[in-house]
């Protein structure tokens, strides 16, 4: 099977046939078509308009276009480059084999004719609008010129506004309606029909046009065989097949609609077996929609009148447009809706019960999760249960059964299948497995000067210092042992894959998000908290610095404590819990964060960033904000420092190291390698990797980082560790003392050991 596009990218054509060895391409159409039957016109012009390729049964619309200055010439109409012409794809002289299905290639005619569009094509007046086409429906004006203008002007769907749908619709069910409606015009107004099922707005009156329309379409079905040389009508969206069977010997008829590659629907792919004893699809063959009415037999048959026909009707949608859901909630999932009915004479004639089969297209990296068997409810509005049972669901097929005959629908959603977060690399455990015990040496010395201070009574201002780089290394701290401890989940424990249930219940959305157990939404705001309380008081001690480094003052303010607490841990409590509060919701905990690992969440349903997420608002641009606050904090001290006064008579000079090693702790303590994650962000390529791995040094260590700059380094820490190893050494050689004499007489021995005999006498050796 080969599959082409035309030029226009509007459609899609499959030729089937033998396998062949030659590479398809537009050249080589034409001798394709020599040697195997296809199923499709190829480009042609006609007169002075151009057709693509086209499926046989297809309309085909011109490459010429109506003049922006002449469509739609009112504001009631917004349709603009509109096609001037249309023509459909027909067979001369068809006339099928009598070989049975199973010996066909899908789709496979054996054709006496030659498929070729329809000449003369339909011209469409371009100042015409579906307004002025609507008005002219009563008059006596020519339907078939009216349904043609009508099937122009909707050539476009994606173009089309809410209020143009809603004319367009009441227009093809006036014309399906009509008593002089010709073949010609039900196809025009079928074709009408499948274009709006790709339009993109609705409102609330379109929805009730929809309804009615529906109906239409299953009167028009049950009656299409008896009022019209054909029995079935095929259009990329919509199918319309009617047929006439004997009433006393039929066991069930099934109505098929065979897989393609285009997903569209092609006559050739529609089979109608009309006396059938069970679901039937032939081997090699894929059915993407399938309803097989099933009658009764015994008893039930013999009330049947002889010699009566049943008319039966099926109309196939490729989506769920005309069926709007207040219950059922998609955006990626399609449905396809599938209406049988029952007419004629025999009244007695009913269905004992019709299966349906449906198949879907999961989206990527989805699995199924569970699905409903429903027909439509015109009372409701909506989608019912009543009287349909589920079947089993297999190779992406739902299987329904149903005691009555009606629209009916598989609802379904579907789960994502999420990629889990790997365990940390051994760069990263290192890393941060050094930074904690970086911090936890830090906190302890600082805690014990900051007590020495207290008790000395020294000034406020060396507290400060003191409490702001303890909040740092507590809050960075409580960071990395959260994060090491919980950020990856693990996903469901059992890892088993859950089956739909049982219950055919109305599902209420397309995608199926478990419910949240709580301990990765908890580590998820702890991190939260712990890195922006950190990133707070960078900022508060860089703050610090500045005040007492720039203008040389002794002291800070008296409010700058109480100041100082409330930012630095207030202000990260606050965006928490608003985050936490305003995308958190128990069933569904993905708005607030991600579920392969514990944080926030930053991507949409389509896996792209997007900057609705907290991830963007209540992560990156506070963090972005205070980074760029740091970066100038740390500008404005190395200019401090690095400055000369001649004035100063002082004789002692800092060298260039000393100032670098200013700089360098100060950014290193006001977290400023973390801007290199925004150039993760932004990288691809040899860049990315670099900055990724960049990233991942300067981050995973940046608590031994601090201990180095501002612990190790201090003339304290050095005494402190100095006099902590003489005490150790000291206590290693004064566990025991032994002395021993050695004397040139070997007979005499001399030893200070002493022993308590058994009768408690002392005795020397």
């Amino acid at each position: 099977m080969q599959k082409f596009r035309s030029k226009a990218g509007r459609s899609s054509v499959e030729v089937w046939g033998t396998e062949s060895p030659l590479r398809t391409s537009w050249g080589k159409v034409h001798l394709l078509y020599h040697l195997f039957p296809v199923n499709f016109c190829t480009e042609a012009t006609l007169g002075r308009f151009r057709f693509p390729n086209t499926a046989i049964g297809w309309f085909a619309y011109s490459e010429e276009q109506c003049d922006k200055d002449t469509v739609g010439g009112t504001c009631d109409i917004h349709i603009l480059d509109g096609p001037q012409s249309s023509s459909s794809c027909i067979i001369l002289n068809p006339s099928m084999s009598s070989l049975p299905l199973s010996w066909y290639t899908p789709g496979f005619y054996q054709m006496d004719g030659k498929p070729q569009f329809d000449d003369p094509p339909r011209v469409l007046q371009c100042e015409q609008t579906l307004s002025d086409i609507q008005r002219n429906l009563t008059s006596s004006a020519d339907l078939e010129v009216l349904a043609s203008s009508a099937q122009l002007l909707t050539s476009r769907p994606a173009n089309l506004k809410s209020e143009d749908v809603t004319i367009a619709a009441q227009i093809a069910n006036t014309l399906l309606l009509s008593p002089n409606a010709s073949e010609t015009v039900r196809v025009a107004a079928v074709t009408t029909v499948s274009q709006l099922l790709n339009a993109k707005e609705s409102d609330e009156k379109e929805s009730n046009t929809s309804q009615s329309l529906t109906l239409t379409l299953d009167q028009l079905s049950v009656n299409l065989s008896l009022t019209s040389n054909t029995s079935q009508l095929v259009q990329p969206n919509l199918v319309v097949q009617s047929a006439q069977i004997p009433a006393l010997d039929t066991q069930g008829v099934q109505f098929t609609a065979l897989a393609g590659l285009s997903g569209s629907f092609v006559a050739n792919r529609i089979r109608l077996n009309t006396n059938v004893s069970k679901v039937t699809v032939d081997n090699g063959f894929i059915a993407d929609a399938l309803v097989y009415i099933r009658f009764p037999s015994g008893r039930g048959a013999e009330r049947r009148q002889q010699g009566s026909n049943v008319s039966l009707g099926f109309v196939l949608y490729q989506n769920s447009r005309f069926f709007p859901s207040r219950i059922y909630r998609r955006r990626r999932a399609s449905l396809r809706v599938l209406s049988a009915s029952i007419g004629g004479p025999d009244r007695s004639v009913v269905a004992e019960t019709v299966e349906m089969q449906f198949r879907i297209t999961l989206p990527n990296k989805t699995s199924l999760h569970d699905f409903s068997c429903v027909f439509w409810d015109y009372g409701k509005q909506d989608w019912n249960t009543h009287g349909c049972h589920k079947g089993n669901a297999s190779d992406g097929v739902l299987r329904c059964s149903c005691n009555h005959t009606t629209n009916f629908a598989a609802l379904w959603s579907f789960r994502e299948n999420y990629e889990y977060a790997k365990a940390l690399d051994v760069l990263s455990i290192v890393g941060l497995s050094f930074s904690i015990l970086g911090l936890v040496i830090t906190i302890i010395h600082h805690l014990k000067e900051t007590g020495s201070l207290m008790e000395s009574g020294q000034k406020q201002t060396k507290l400060n210092s003191k409490t702001s780089l303890l909040c740092i290394c507590f809050s960075l701290l409580a960071f990395i042992i959260t994060f090491l401890s919980g950020v990856q989940n693990s996903g469901p424990e059992d890892g088993t894959e859950e089956l739909p249930s049982d219950r055919n219940q109305i599902l209420d959305s397309e995608l199926h998000v478990e419910p949240d157990h709580g301990s990765c939404t908890a580590v998820t705001a702890l991190l939260h908290f712990f890195l922006l309380a950190t990133f707070s008081w960078n900022s508060l001690y860089g703050t610090q610095v500045v005040l007492l480094v720039r203008s040389m003052q002794r002291s800070l303010p008296s409010y700058w404590t109480r100041l100082s607490w409330g930012v630095g841990w207030g202000v990260p409590a606050v965006v928490m819990a608003i985050t936490l509060a305003t995308t958190y919701r128990v069933e569904n905990p993905l708005a607030y964060r991600q579920e392969e690992f514990c944080w926030l969440a930053a991507l949409d349903l389509n896996k792209h960033f997007s900057f609705g997420k907290p991830m963007f608002w209540a992560f990156i641009v506070p963090l972005g904000l205070v980074l760029l606050y740091n970066s100038v904090l740390l500008g404005l001290i190395s200019l401090t420092t690095c400055r000369v006064d001649t004035k100063l008579t002082s004789t002692k000079r800092s060298s260039l190291t000393q100032k670098f090693l200013i700089s360098f702790s100060l950014a290193v303590l006001l977290g400023l390698s973390w801007t290199l994650g925004y150039l993760v962000l932004v990288t691809m390529g040899t860049a990315h990797l670099a900055c990724s791995i960049l990233f991942c040094l300067c981050t995973t260590t940046q608590g031994l980082q601090i201990f180095i700059l501002f612990t190790a380094r201090t003339r304290s820490f050095r005494v402190a560790v100095g006099r902590s190893a003489s005490y150790v050494f000291a206590a290693g050689y004064s566990l025991r003392s032994t002395t021993y004499h050695l004397w040139k007489n070997r007979t005499e021995t001399r030893t200070s050991d002493m022993y308590k005999n058994t009768r408690d006498q002392e005795t020397t050796i």
